[in-house]
């Protein structure tokens, strides 16, 4: 079967750009009831009955069955077994992949990420103390649709920031079966374990494992049950019953963020092969129908040469029905006024992944705000920031890069306050503490300062 892939062609010129672009743009977050209201089932259940239900819903949904979640934990042996299995190809892969996300994480804990101190000239002392969470929980998608590059980038810089347990959980689905964490049936009894993703979390310290998914894993790692243990947050993407969990424990743990669909915008002066842009496209069209792939530059034969491309390309492409799909559907190919025009359009999206494919990336990066990854440089295929490049690849999504960030090692980190008081600073501070309390009328407050006053 061939498909066609033809994203909208918009120019700024036009008077319905706006209104065209937006409607492009557009992407109905809307919840499913049906989905909420399973959801919430699952999370009051697992709250409840804890282990028994984990065990019920493992059996329902993976087709996985177990006498006791003990019976459904990895150990490190099994981890260990799982790298050491693998071909030695993937095993360096994986071993370089992790080390560059390490060497990032470690940079960007010495860039702000330590604790600090100064005492003013009172002798007050006043600070900050940095600590790493007690306890992580990774959710890392599993079966055969399995992410052994979205385990290194959520336990990596948690182990970084010092978090001494790091717990996973992965579904293994039933080959053949659609383990949605909330509906649909299991067609066997036994799931699929990725060797790929065990390496994974043995190259990046995770402590322990459970074979748990869906909305379930999320209750009982924000809960805790008698076997799975309670944690400080939960990162890592997942389906829409996990996202839905998700959003629900956020207050009793903390979350990453909840993603949408999977986007890519490609600012280009025309100078990298037509091509490399147009298989920059399909990299995010892959993911699946909702992703969105957009193009902006100021050359419309460029432009023309790129759809080309995409004719050219797509029918060599596995996944060309979700491609075709994604770039029909929201992607985009936008003929700018000017390199400035499309910079400005950009902060505008404030995309997930932003490439800058120019001759001159550094000429343009200081007019980009918004963006979760910047990559410079006909050479920065954004793949290379999916594996192996270092910085995370978890980012915000749908517009929030205009007030978040990337996760990071300040994820699972806390920072506490440092205030130490000498008897010379109460004299100062109390007196001003005092008056401002009166004023507020928090006659307490105003006394306990004033009491440490010299009369």
């Amino acid at each position: 079967m061939s498909f066609v892939a033809k994203p909208a062609r918009l120019t700024t010129t036009s008077g319905t750009f706006d209104s065209d672009f937006q409607a492009r743009l557009h992407w109905a977050a809307d919840t499913d009831a049906a989905i909420e209201q399973r959801v919430a089932d699952i999370l009051a259940d697992v709250r409840l009955r804890g282990d028994a239900a984990v065990l019920d819903y493992t059996a329902r949904f993976d087709g996985l069955q177990a006498e006791s979640v003990a019976g459904l934990e990895l150990t490190q042996d099994d981890f260990r077994q799982a790298f050491e299995a693998l071909p030695a190809a993937q095993r360096d892969a994986l071993q370089a992949a992790a080390r560059r996300v390490r060497s990032y994480h470690e940079a960007q804990k010495r860039a702000g990420g330590e604790s600090w101190q100064y005492r003013d000239e009172d002798g007050t002392l006043l600070g900050q103390k940095v600590t790493p969470l007690d306890r992580a929980g990774i959710y890392v998608p599993g079966g055969k649709a399995a992410y052994p590059s979205s385990l290194i980038m959520n336990a990596v810089p948690a182990h970084v920031a010092g978090v001494a347990e790091i717990i996973m959980v992965v579904p293994t689905p039933v080959r053949g079966s659609v383990a949605t964490g909330g509906a649909g049936a299991a067609t066997a009894s036994r799931g699929e374990r990725n060797e790929l993703v065990l390496a994974a979390a043995w190259v990046a310290g995770v402590t322990r494992a459970f074979t748990v998914g869906g909305a379930q894993a999320v209750a009982a790692l924000a809960y805790g049950t008698a076997t799975i243990p309670k944690v400080d947050k939960i990162t890592g993407p997942g389906n829409a019953y996990v996202a839905a969990a998700k959003r629900r424990v956020f207050g009793t743990v903390g979350i990453d963020m909840i993603a949408g669909p999977s986007e890519i915008l490609v600012l280009a002066d025309g100078t990298t092969p037509p091509d490399w842009v147009a298989m920059d496209l399909f990299s995010q069209a892959e993911h699946d129908e909702l992703a969105q792939s957009i193009l902006l530059c100021p050359d419309a034969g460029y432009i023309d040469r790129v759809q080309a491309e995409i004719d050219r390309l797509l029918p060599q492409m596995p996944r060309a029905a979700i491609i075709a799909k994604s770039l029909n559907d929201r992607g985009a190919l936008i003929h700018t006024r000017s390199m400035e025009e499309a910079c400005d359009i950009s902060n505008r999206i404030a995309p997930e992944h932003l490439e800058v494919s120019s001759r001159d990336p550094h000429r343009w990066e200081p007019l980009l705000r918004h963006a979760g990854a910047i990559f410079l440089g006909a050479f920065t295929s954004e793949s290379l920031g999916d594996y192996c490049a270092g910085p995370n690849h978890v980012l915000p999504t749908s517009g929030t890069a205009r007030f978040s960030s990337p996760l990071g090692v300040y994820d699972f980190q806390k920072r506490s306050s440092l205030i130490e008081v000498s008897e010379a600073g109460a004299q100062t501070l109390g007196t001003i503490a005092a008056e401002l309390a009166h004023g507020e009328g928090l006659q307490a407050h105003a006394r306990a300062a004033e009491m440490r006053l010299k009369q």
